[in-house]
Protein backbone atom coordinates (compact mmCIF):
# COMPACT_ATOMS: atom_id res chain seq x y z
CA UNK A 1 0.00 0.00 0.00
CA UNK A 2 1.61 3.32 -1.04
CA UNK A 3 1.44 6.41 0.68
CA UNK A 4 -0.63 9.83 -1.02
CA UNK A 5 1.26 11.93 -2.39
CA UNK A 6 -0.33 14.82 -2.99
CA UNK A 7 0.34 17.30 -0.38
CA UNK A 8 -3.60 18.30 0.40
CA UNK A 9 -3.79 14.60 0.89
CA UNK A 10 -1.07 13.98 3.03
CA UNK A 11 -2.48 17.08 5.36
CA UNK A 12 -6.30 15.18 5.21
CA UNK A 13 -4.33 12.36 6.36
CA UNK A 14 -2.46 13.99 9.30
CA UNK A 15 -5.51 15.81 10.35
CA UNK A 16 -7.49 12.87 11.02
CA UNK A 17 -4.90 11.31 12.69
CA UNK A 18 -4.75 13.64 14.57
CA UNK A 19 -8.47 13.81 15.17
CA UNK A 20 -8.57 10.25 15.87
CA UNK A 21 -5.58 10.16 18.64
CA UNK A 22 -7.66 13.21 20.25
CA UNK A 23 -10.51 11.18 20.51
CA UNK A 24 -9.09 8.56 22.02
CA UNK A 25 -7.36 11.07 24.77
CA UNK A 26 -11.04 12.20 25.88
CA UNK A 27 -12.54 8.67 25.57
CA UNK A 28 -9.67 7.76 28.07
CA UNK A 29 -9.57 10.77 30.60
CA UNK A 30 -12.73 12.73 30.78
CA UNK A 31 -15.04 11.86 33.25
CA UNK A 32 -17.86 13.13 31.84
CA UNK A 33 -19.46 11.14 29.17
CA UNK A 34 -21.50 13.91 27.80
CA UNK A 35 -18.20 15.92 27.85
CA UNK A 36 -16.44 13.02 26.22
CA UNK A 37 -18.74 12.94 23.52
CA UNK A 38 -18.90 16.37 22.72
CA UNK A 39 -15.27 17.03 22.44
CA UNK A 40 -14.95 13.06 20.19
CA UNK A 41 -17.58 14.26 18.30
CA UNK A 42 -15.82 17.72 17.69
CA UNK A 43 -12.37 16.37 17.05
CA UNK A 44 -14.22 13.39 14.89
CA UNK A 45 -16.28 15.90 12.35
CA UNK A 46 -14.47 19.09 12.78
CA UNK A 47 -10.98 18.30 13.37
CA UNK A 48 -9.00 21.38 11.78
CA UNK A 49 -10.98 23.22 14.41
CA UNK A 50 -11.70 20.83 16.89
CA UNK A 51 -8.37 18.93 17.29
CA UNK A 52 -6.56 22.71 18.85
CA UNK A 53 -10.08 23.94 20.68
CA UNK A 54 -9.65 19.87 22.76
CA UNK A 55 -5.70 20.78 23.48
CA UNK A 56 -6.30 24.32 24.42
CA UNK A 57 -9.39 24.07 26.09
CA UNK A 58 -10.32 20.45 27.10
CA UNK A 59 -7.30 18.88 28.26
CA UNK A 60 -7.85 19.33 32.39
CA UNK A 61 -3.52 20.17 33.17
CA UNK A 62 -4.56 21.31 36.91
CA UNK A 63 -3.17 17.09 38.29
CA UNK A 64 -0.18 17.46 36.01
CA UNK A 65 0.46 21.19 36.89
CA UNK A 66 -0.18 20.59 40.44
CA UNK A 67 2.04 17.82 40.88
CA UNK A 68 4.94 20.84 39.35
CA UNK A 69 3.80 22.78 41.74
CA UNK A 70 3.68 20.42 45.17
CA UNK A 71 5.06 22.22 47.92
CA UNK A 72 3.29 19.84 50.54
CA UNK A 73 5.91 17.79 52.90
CA UNK A 74 6.09 13.96 52.55
CA UNK A 75 5.03 13.26 55.65
CA UNK A 76 1.49 14.07 57.49
CA UNK A 77 1.96 17.13 58.79
CA UNK A 78 -0.59 15.97 61.65
CA UNK A 79 -0.24 12.48 63.64
CA UNK A 80 -3.46 11.29 65.53
CA UNK A 81 -6.23 13.30 66.08
CA UNK A 82 -9.86 13.00 67.02
CA UNK A 83 -11.72 10.42 65.16
CA UNK A 84 -15.39 9.87 63.89
CA UNK A 85 -16.27 7.70 66.94
CA UNK A 86 -14.82 9.86 69.57
CA UNK A 87 -17.32 11.14 72.52
CA UNK A 88 -16.46 15.09 71.53
CA UNK A 89 -17.97 14.43 67.51
CA UNK A 90 -21.70 15.35 67.66
CA UNK A 91 -23.24 11.76 67.34
CA UNK A 92 -25.38 13.03 64.10
CA UNK A 93 -22.07 14.04 62.46
CA UNK A 94 -20.02 11.54 62.69
CA UNK A 95 -20.09 10.08 58.79
CA UNK A 96 -18.96 13.86 58.35
CA UNK A 97 -15.82 13.56 60.83
CA UNK A 98 -14.99 9.87 58.97
CA UNK A 99 -15.28 12.11 55.55
CA UNK A 100 -12.94 14.70 56.48
CA UNK A 101 -10.64 12.54 58.15
CA UNK A 102 -10.39 10.20 54.96
CA UNK A 103 -10.02 13.56 52.88
CA UNK A 104 -7.91 15.52 54.95
CA UNK A 105 -4.08 15.27 55.46
CA UNK A 106 -4.32 16.90 58.79
CA UNK A 107 -6.10 15.65 61.84
CA UNK A 108 -9.22 16.99 63.96
CA UNK A 109 -7.58 18.44 66.66
CA UNK A 110 -9.29 19.43 70.48
CA UNK A 111 -8.58 22.23 72.87
CA UNK A 112 -9.63 25.22 70.88
CA UNK A 113 -10.97 28.51 70.53
CA UNK A 114 -12.45 30.37 68.01
CA UNK A 115 -13.87 34.13 67.87
CA UNK A 116 -15.05 35.65 65.29
CA UNK A 117 -14.42 39.00 64.03
CA UNK A 118 -16.59 41.34 62.30
CA UNK A 119 -14.68 43.43 59.81
CA UNK A 120 -11.60 45.45 59.63
CA UNK A 121 -13.01 47.28 62.80
CA UNK A 122 -12.77 44.75 65.32
CA UNK A 123 -10.44 42.52 63.13
CA UNK A 124 -7.64 44.59 62.55
CA UNK A 125 -7.24 46.40 66.36
CA UNK A 126 -6.66 42.88 67.15
CA UNK A 127 -4.53 41.73 64.74
CA UNK A 128 -1.41 45.20 65.01
CA UNK A 129 -1.92 44.32 68.65
CA UNK A 130 -1.03 40.55 68.07
CA UNK A 131 2.10 41.88 65.88
CA UNK A 132 3.39 44.69 68.28
CA UNK A 133 3.15 41.98 71.40
CA UNK A 134 5.27 38.99 69.27
CA UNK A 135 8.18 38.17 70.76
CA UNK A 136 9.21 35.43 68.46
CA UNK A 137 7.73 35.31 65.12
CA UNK A 138 5.42 36.66 62.79
CA UNK A 139 3.71 35.10 59.90
CA UNK A 140 1.58 36.41 57.35
CA UNK A 141 -0.03 35.64 54.07
CA UNK A 142 -2.49 37.76 52.33
CA UNK A 143 -4.04 37.83 48.95
CA UNK A 144 -4.65 41.80 48.81
CA UNK A 145 -1.80 44.07 50.86
CA UNK A 146 -3.08 47.44 50.37
CA UNK A 147 -0.61 50.39 50.92
CA UNK A 148 -3.73 52.47 52.08
CA UNK A 149 -3.29 53.68 55.29
CA UNK A 150 -4.86 50.66 57.05
CA UNK A 151 -2.03 48.86 55.21
CA UNK A 152 0.57 51.39 56.47
CA UNK A 153 -0.36 50.35 59.81
CA UNK A 154 0.22 47.06 59.38
CA UNK A 155 3.72 48.02 57.84
CA UNK A 156 4.58 49.93 59.91
CA UNK A 157 3.55 47.08 63.09
CA UNK A 158 5.44 44.55 61.11
CA UNK A 159 8.82 47.32 60.80
CA UNK A 160 8.62 47.98 64.20
CA UNK A 161 8.42 43.89 64.88
CA UNK A 162 10.98 43.25 63.04
CA UNK A 163 13.39 46.36 64.83
CA UNK A 164 12.62 44.42 68.36
CA UNK A 165 14.44 41.34 66.53
CA UNK A 166 11.27 39.72 66.16
CA UNK A 167 11.58 36.99 62.67
CA UNK A 168 9.04 37.99 60.47
CA UNK A 169 8.02 36.59 57.25
CA UNK A 170 5.01 38.39 54.97
CA UNK A 171 3.62 35.88 52.04
CA UNK A 172 1.90 38.78 49.55
CA UNK A 173 0.67 36.77 46.04
CA UNK A 174 2.13 38.65 43.18
CA UNK A 175 -1.26 39.05 41.39
CA UNK A 176 -2.90 40.33 44.75
CA UNK A 177 -0.50 42.99 45.55
CA UNK A 178 -1.49 44.78 42.27
CA UNK A 179 -4.54 46.28 43.82
CA UNK A 180 -2.52 49.17 44.84
CA UNK A 181 0.58 51.29 44.44
CA UNK A 182 2.87 51.21 45.81
CA UNK A 183 3.66 47.86 45.99
CA UNK A 184 3.13 46.21 49.20
CA UNK A 185 6.19 43.99 49.23
CA UNK A 186 8.13 47.44 47.75
CA UNK A 187 7.65 48.75 51.10
CA UNK A 188 8.29 46.04 53.36
CA UNK A 189 11.45 45.29 51.77
CA UNK A 190 12.15 49.10 52.55
CA UNK A 191 11.26 48.77 56.37
CA UNK A 192 13.46 45.41 56.46
CA UNK A 193 10.74 43.08 56.44
CA UNK A 194 10.81 39.58 54.58
CA UNK A 195 8.54 39.50 52.17
CA UNK A 196 8.13 37.11 49.09
CA UNK A 197 5.71 37.04 46.62
CA UNK A 198 3.62 34.30 45.65
CA UNK A 199 4.08 33.02 42.34
CA UNK A 200 4.49 36.75 40.41
CA UNK A 201 4.49 37.45 36.78
CA UNK A 202 4.90 40.21 34.85
CA UNK A 203 5.33 41.48 31.35
CA UNK A 204 9.45 41.02 31.70
CA UNK A 205 8.62 38.42 33.12
CA UNK A 206 5.77 36.28 31.89
CA UNK A 207 4.17 33.70 34.64
CA UNK A 208 2.09 30.50 33.04
CA UNK A 209 0.51 29.72 36.27
CA UNK A 210 -0.77 33.10 36.98
CA UNK A 211 -4.01 31.99 36.99
CA UNK A 212 -3.22 29.78 40.44
CA UNK A 213 -3.71 32.58 42.66
CA UNK A 214 -2.71 32.43 46.86
CA UNK A 215 -6.39 33.28 48.32
CA UNK A 216 -4.79 32.44 51.73
CA UNK A 217 -5.75 34.61 55.00
CA UNK A 218 -2.92 33.44 57.57
CA UNK A 219 -1.80 35.50 60.57
CA UNK A 220 0.39 33.60 62.77
CA UNK A 221 2.52 35.63 66.36
CA UNK A 222 4.63 33.23 68.49
CA UNK A 223 3.48 30.34 66.64
CA UNK A 224 0.56 30.27 69.13
CA UNK A 225 -1.86 32.77 68.07
CA UNK A 226 -3.57 32.93 64.59
CA UNK A 227 -6.19 34.56 62.27
CA UNK A 228 -7.65 33.53 59.72
CA UNK A 229 -10.67 34.20 57.50
CA UNK A 230 -11.77 36.10 54.42
CA UNK A 231 -10.28 39.45 55.29
CA UNK A 232 -7.37 40.87 52.95
CA UNK A 233 -5.67 44.12 54.62
CA UNK A 234 -6.99 47.50 53.63
CA UNK A 235 -8.95 50.45 54.22
CA UNK A 236 -11.77 48.49 52.33
CA UNK A 237 -13.02 46.03 54.97
CA UNK A 238 -13.47 49.22 57.13
CA UNK A 239 -17.05 49.66 57.08
CA UNK A 240 -18.72 52.03 59.76
CA UNK A 241 -20.60 54.87 57.92
CA UNK A 242 -18.27 56.20 55.33
CA UNK A 243 -18.46 57.47 51.62
CA UNK A 244 -16.43 54.88 50.43
CA UNK A 245 -18.83 52.69 48.09
CA UNK A 246 -16.23 50.20 47.44
CA UNK A 247 -16.32 49.31 51.49
CA UNK A 248 -16.47 45.31 52.03
CA UNK A 249 -17.99 44.00 54.69
CA UNK A 250 -16.35 40.61 55.76
CA UNK A 251 -15.50 38.06 58.91
CA UNK A 252 -12.25 36.94 60.68
CA UNK A 253 -11.47 34.42 63.26
CA UNK A 254 -8.87 34.60 65.98
CA UNK A 255 -7.74 30.95 66.69
CA UNK A 256 -6.11 29.97 69.92
CA UNK A 257 -5.19 26.54 70.99
CA UNK A 258 -3.48 23.21 68.75
CA UNK A 259 -4.83 23.73 65.63
CA UNK A 260 -2.57 27.02 65.04
CA UNK A 261 -0.26 24.68 64.91
CA UNK A 262 -1.54 23.60 61.64
CA UNK A 263 -2.07 27.30 60.23
CA UNK A 264 2.47 27.59 61.24
CA UNK A 265 2.62 24.87 58.65
CA UNK A 266 0.66 25.80 55.98
CA UNK A 267 2.52 29.18 56.33
CA UNK A 268 5.59 27.32 56.23
CA UNK A 269 4.64 25.15 53.20
CA UNK A 270 4.08 28.05 51.11
CA UNK A 271 7.14 29.74 52.57
CA UNK A 272 9.10 26.94 51.44
CA UNK A 273 7.63 26.69 47.89
CA UNK A 274 7.53 30.99 47.27
CA UNK A 275 11.23 31.02 48.03
CA UNK A 276 12.06 28.32 46.38
CA UNK A 277 13.90 26.77 50.00
CA UNK A 278 12.70 23.51 49.94
CA UNK A 279 12.82 23.43 53.93
CA UNK A 280 10.30 20.96 55.11
CA UNK A 281 7.55 22.54 57.38
CA UNK A 282 8.53 22.42 61.15
CA UNK A 283 6.80 19.42 63.22
CA UNK A 284 3.50 20.62 65.31
CA UNK A 285 4.46 21.74 68.39
CA UNK A 286 2.46 20.95 71.20
CA UNK A 287 0.43 23.56 71.89
CA UNK A 288 -1.68 24.18 74.83
CA UNK A 289 -5.74 23.89 74.91
CA UNK A 290 -7.44 26.90 74.77
CA UNK A 291 -10.98 26.10 74.75
CA UNK A 292 -13.56 23.03 73.93
CA UNK A 293 -13.68 23.58 70.10
CA UNK A 294 -12.54 20.80 67.58
CA UNK A 295 -10.39 21.82 64.59
CA UNK A 296 -8.92 21.18 61.94
CA UNK A 297 -7.32 23.33 59.19
CA UNK A 298 -7.67 22.44 55.75
CA UNK A 299 -4.97 23.36 52.80
CA UNK A 300 -6.83 23.67 49.23
CA UNK A 301 -5.30 24.13 46.00
CA UNK A 302 -4.25 22.37 42.77
CA UNK A 303 -1.38 21.02 44.37
CA UNK A 304 -3.32 18.96 46.72
CA UNK A 305 -5.67 16.29 46.26
CA UNK A 306 -8.02 16.89 43.26
CA UNK A 307 -11.58 18.21 44.76
CA UNK A 308 -10.95 17.35 48.10
CA UNK A 309 -12.86 20.39 49.54
CA UNK A 310 -15.78 19.91 46.80
CA UNK A 311 -16.06 16.61 48.17
CA UNK A 312 -15.93 17.64 51.52
CA UNK A 313 -18.77 20.19 51.48
CA UNK A 314 -20.80 17.53 49.48
CA UNK A 315 -20.72 15.14 52.52
CA UNK A 316 -21.69 17.79 54.77
CA UNK A 317 -24.96 18.45 52.45
CA UNK A 318 -25.38 14.61 52.41
CA UNK A 319 -25.10 14.22 56.01
CA UNK A 320 -26.96 17.21 56.90
CA UNK A 321 -30.46 16.17 58.97
CA UNK A 322 -32.27 19.69 59.56
CA UNK A 323 -30.70 23.09 57.96
CA UNK A 324 -27.28 23.81 55.84
CA UNK A 325 -26.80 27.49 55.66
CA UNK A 326 -24.57 29.31 53.36
CA UNK A 327 -23.12 32.90 52.73
CA UNK A 328 -20.45 33.09 50.15
CA UNK A 329 -19.91 36.19 48.29
CA UNK A 330 -19.11 34.22 44.36
CA UNK A 331 -21.65 31.43 44.30
CA UNK A 332 -20.97 29.35 40.99
CA UNK A 333 -21.61 26.22 41.60
CA UNK A 334 -21.25 23.01 39.34
CA UNK A 335 -23.34 20.24 38.77
CA UNK A 336 -22.86 17.84 41.27
CA UNK A 337 -22.72 20.55 44.10
CA UNK A 338 -26.21 21.77 42.84
CA UNK A 339 -27.10 18.35 42.43
CA UNK A 340 -25.68 18.21 46.36
CA UNK A 341 -27.93 21.27 47.13
CA UNK A 342 -31.37 19.81 46.05
CA UNK A 343 -30.83 16.24 47.20
CA UNK A 344 -30.42 17.91 50.59
CA UNK A 345 -33.48 20.28 50.10
CA UNK A 346 -35.45 17.49 48.96
CA UNK A 347 -34.53 15.36 52.26
CA UNK A 348 -36.24 17.92 54.13
CA UNK A 349 -32.96 19.80 54.90
CA UNK A 350 -33.81 23.56 54.88
CA UNK A 351 -31.29 24.75 52.70
CA UNK A 352 -30.53 28.82 53.19
CA UNK A 353 -28.19 30.58 50.82
CA UNK A 354 -27.25 34.19 51.47
CA UNK A 355 -26.05 36.18 48.38
CA UNK A 356 -24.48 39.60 48.00
CA UNK A 357 -27.33 41.85 46.28
CA UNK A 358 -24.74 43.56 44.40
CA UNK A 359 -21.74 41.96 43.42
CA UNK A 360 -17.91 43.45 42.66
CA UNK A 361 -18.07 41.32 39.63
CA UNK A 362 -21.42 41.66 37.72
CA UNK A 363 -20.48 38.62 35.15
CA UNK A 364 -20.05 36.34 38.03
CA UNK A 365 -23.60 37.86 39.35
CA UNK A 366 -24.99 37.41 36.00
CA UNK A 367 -24.09 33.79 35.68
CA UNK A 368 -25.14 33.10 39.20
CA UNK A 369 -28.70 34.35 38.14
CA UNK A 370 -28.91 31.56 35.55
CA UNK A 371 -28.40 28.95 37.65
CA UNK A 372 -31.30 30.08 41.00
CA UNK A 373 -34.06 28.87 38.98
CA UNK A 374 -33.19 25.15 39.83
CA UNK A 375 -32.26 25.77 43.21
CA UNK A 376 -34.85 27.17 44.24
CA UNK A 377 -37.68 25.37 42.33
CA UNK A 378 -36.76 22.01 44.60
CA UNK A 379 -36.86 24.18 47.82
CA UNK A 380 -33.76 25.97 48.32
CA UNK A 381 -34.00 29.58 49.73
CA UNK A 382 -32.02 31.89 48.52
CA UNK A 383 -31.83 36.35 49.84
CA UNK A 384 -29.98 38.81 48.48
CA UNK A 385 -27.93 41.31 51.38
CA UNK A 386 -27.97 44.83 50.90
CA UNK A 387 -25.28 46.59 50.50
CA UNK A 388 -21.92 47.00 51.36
CA UNK A 389 -21.02 44.02 49.72
CA UNK A 390 -20.63 41.31 51.92
CA UNK A 391 -16.89 38.92 51.18
CA UNK A 392 -17.82 36.45 53.90
CA UNK A 393 -17.67 32.83 53.95
CA UNK A 394 -19.39 30.56 56.18
CA UNK A 395 -20.96 26.99 55.55
CA UNK A 396 -23.02 26.03 58.63
CA UNK A 397 -24.52 22.93 59.45
CA UNK A 398 -26.92 21.57 61.89
CA UNK A 399 -26.09 24.44 64.41
CA UNK A 400 -23.04 21.97 65.20
CA UNK A 401 -20.66 22.52 62.43
CA UNK A 402 -18.95 25.48 60.60
CA UNK A 403 -16.46 25.49 57.63
CA UNK A 404 -15.14 29.01 57.53
CA UNK A 405 -12.04 30.52 55.80
CA UNK A 406 -11.11 31.91 52.41
CA UNK A 407 -12.79 29.71 49.89
CA UNK A 408 -15.79 30.95 47.77
CA UNK A 409 -18.42 28.68 46.17
CA UNK A 410 -16.81 29.09 42.82
CA UNK A 411 -14.38 27.00 40.70
CA UNK A 412 -11.71 29.51 41.03
CA UNK A 413 -12.07 28.64 44.78
CA UNK A 414 -12.46 24.94 45.05
CA UNK A 415 -10.30 24.19 41.48
CA UNK A 416 -7.18 26.92 41.31
CA UNK A 417 -6.43 29.04 44.36
CA UNK A 418 -4.33 28.19 46.84
CA UNK A 419 -6.95 28.14 50.29
CA UNK A 420 -7.14 27.93 53.29
CA UNK A 421 -10.14 26.88 55.47
CA UNK A 422 -10.83 25.73 59.26
CA UNK A 423 -13.61 23.35 60.52
CA UNK A 424 -14.94 24.37 63.94
CA UNK A 425 -17.17 21.41 65.58
CA UNK A 426 -18.35 23.45 68.55
CA UNK A 427 -22.30 24.23 68.91
CA UNK A 428 -21.89 27.72 71.15
CA UNK A 429 -19.73 29.05 67.80
CA UNK A 430 -21.53 27.81 65.27
CA UNK A 431 -24.42 29.20 67.30
CA UNK A 432 -22.94 32.31 67.55
CA UNK A 433 -22.23 32.62 63.58
CA UNK A 434 -25.99 31.32 63.50
CA UNK A 435 -27.23 34.85 65.30
CA UNK A 436 -25.06 36.96 63.17
CA UNK A 437 -26.63 35.35 59.75
CA UNK A 438 -30.04 35.67 61.56
CA UNK A 439 -29.60 39.14 61.65
CA UNK A 440 -28.06 39.62 58.24
CA UNK A 441 -31.14 37.12 57.18
CA UNK A 442 -33.96 39.55 58.66
CA UNK A 443 -32.95 42.67 55.93
CA UNK A 444 -32.17 40.79 53.20
CA UNK A 445 -34.78 39.94 50.22
CA UNK A 446 -35.62 36.88 49.12
CA UNK A 447 -35.58 35.50 45.56
CA UNK A 448 -38.16 34.33 44.03
CA UNK A 449 -39.29 31.75 40.86
CA UNK A 450 -41.29 35.23 39.90
CA UNK A 451 -38.43 37.49 39.89
CA UNK A 452 -36.93 34.89 37.78
CA UNK A 453 -39.37 34.29 35.34
CA UNK A 454 -40.13 38.24 34.77
CA UNK A 455 -36.35 38.76 33.62
CA UNK A 456 -36.36 39.95 30.25
CA UNK A 457 -35.06 38.04 26.88
CA UNK A 458 -32.37 40.24 27.05
CA UNK A 459 -31.45 39.78 30.51
CA UNK A 460 -32.05 36.12 29.97
CA UNK A 461 -29.68 35.81 27.56
CA UNK A 462 -27.02 38.05 29.08
CA UNK A 463 -26.70 35.77 32.16
CA UNK A 464 -27.26 32.67 30.59
CA UNK A 465 -24.40 33.82 28.06
CA UNK A 466 -21.93 34.47 31.17
CA UNK A 467 -23.15 30.46 32.77
CA UNK A 468 -21.56 28.92 29.68
CA UNK A 469 -18.24 30.61 30.94
CA UNK A 470 -18.82 29.41 34.90
CA UNK A 471 -16.10 26.49 34.86
CA UNK A 472 -13.06 29.63 34.44
CA UNK A 473 -15.16 32.41 36.79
Amino acid sequence: MSLPRDPHAIAELLLAAAGVLSSLHALVWKRDPRSALGWIGLCVLYPLAGVPMYWILGVNRLRTLGKRLDHRPTTDAGGHGICADDPAVPPGLSGLVRIANTLMRRPLLPGNRVTPLFDGEQAYPEMLAAIAGAQRSVRLCTYIFDTDATGREFIDALAAAVSRGVDVEVIVDGIGERYSRPASSRLLRRRGVRVVRFLPSSLLRPNLHMNLRNHRKLLVVDGALGFTGGMNIGGRHLVAPSANARRVSDIHFRVEGPVVGEMAQAFAEDWAFATRSGAPPPPLEPLPEAGTALCRGISDGPNEDFEKLTWLLQGALGTARERVRVVTPYFVPDRPMIAALIGAALRGVRVEILLPGASNLPYVHWATRAMLWELIEHGVVVRYQPPPFVHAKLFLVDGEYALVGSANLDPRSLRLNFEFNLEVWERDFVAGLERHMDRCWAVSREVTLEELDGRGYPERIRDGFFKLFAPYL
